[in-house]
């Protein structure tokens, strides 16, 4: 029974998942990263080449995944991985990347970007735009269509997607489209699915109130807040189309749809994949049978917005 796999799935991950609000942020870093598979899909992409990229004063890492066969002008994913703005990397969301890439036949740029306490808000934020504007500029030579970009991103990586694109609107490049898988967009911690799947749902409010202050290296936001915070920017009009993603036995479920109840009211075409019984996290699982299914159409969706738009 599918509910069955779920609620086992749901239980192990709960368990096994390190208490990461008692940490400081390396010591969670390293306890995350200490319960990391190896990518089981190395073939599902032709290349794999990691880069380091300018971004103003500094360089930051880049991992391109090229498909399978010789397609020129390929459309452009830039991918900004989850893990509370602390955790995570590159590696763990390899076979993630590689899934996307053969899924979509598209050129995925995975960002490493800086992470939070060491490097506070907006950096990751900035590091995310600095990749988005870099893959325009360079999609050309890279065999990519710079008419066809798209900034994806899961949970914090959603959020740092959702900045991306707001920061695009306002500094270009022009992007085609906005993938957000579960994201945070907010950091208030008091929507209804907080307090109902807050405990005991894998990710927990104690987390993600400890997640928000390594990244904003307290509690006040920057700036203006919508470098951190994408639902609090004053205008969400002009942004790229937009698919979003929502696990019911999320504490993030609430704000992510209110996002894009927000890109809808502002004109945003959006499609909402909402998936009830399931969980923060759940479209990173390999060999998880409602991830397979979810992802297959979450392939479909970036597809259909990728392909009405070509190079002018």
């Amino acid at each position: 029974m599918l509910d069955d796999e779920v609620t086992q799935v749901l239980r192990e991950l709960d368990a096994g998942f390190p208490p990461v609000h008692e940490m400081t942020g390396p010591q969670a870093r390293r306890a995350v990263a200490a319960r990391r598979a190896p990518a089981a899909n190395l073939d599902d992409v032709a290349v794999v080449e990691d880069r380091r990229i300018p971004a103003e004063d500094r360089t930051i890492g880049v991992r391109l995944y090229r498909p399978h066969g010789d397609r020129a002008a390929r459309p452009v994913v830039v991918f900004l991985h989850g893990g509370g703005f602390v955790c995570c990397d590159l590696d763990s969301h390899d076979g993630f990347c590689r899934a996307l890439a053969k899924g979509t036949d598209a050129l995925v740029v995975s960002v490493d970007y800086r992470l939070a306490p060491e490097h506070p808000a907006p950096a990751a934020a900035l590091d995310a735009h600095a990749a988005v504007r870099w893959a325009a500029e360079h999609a050309a030579g890279l065999g990519g269509d710079p008419a066809r970009i798209a900034v994806a991103g899961d949970s914090a990586g959603g959020n740092l997607a959702a900045v991306a694109a707001l920061l695009s609107r306002e500094r270009g490049p022009r992007l085609a489209a906005q993938v957000l898988l579960y994201p945070v967009v907010d950091p208030g911690c008091d929507t209804g699915s907080y307090r109902t799947y807050g405990t005991g749902h894998y990710n927990t409010e104690a987390a993600m109130r400890w997640y928000w202050r390594q990244y904003l290296g307290g509690d006040a936001l920057p700036d203006p807040a919508h470098l951190v915070a994408p639902l609090r920017a004053p205008r969400h009009d002009g942004l790229p189309p937009a698919v979003v993603v929502t696990a019911q036995r999320d504490p993030l479920c609430d704000e992510a749809a209110a996002y894009a109840r927000t890109l809808t009211g502002a004109g945003v075409p959006v499609v909402h994949r909402h998936y009830p019984g399931l969980f923060h996290g759940f479209l990173t699982l390999p060999g998880f049978g409602p991830a397979e299914s979810a992802r297959q159409l979450l392939w479909h969706d970036l597809d259909r917005l990728l392909s009405t738009r070509s190079a002018a």
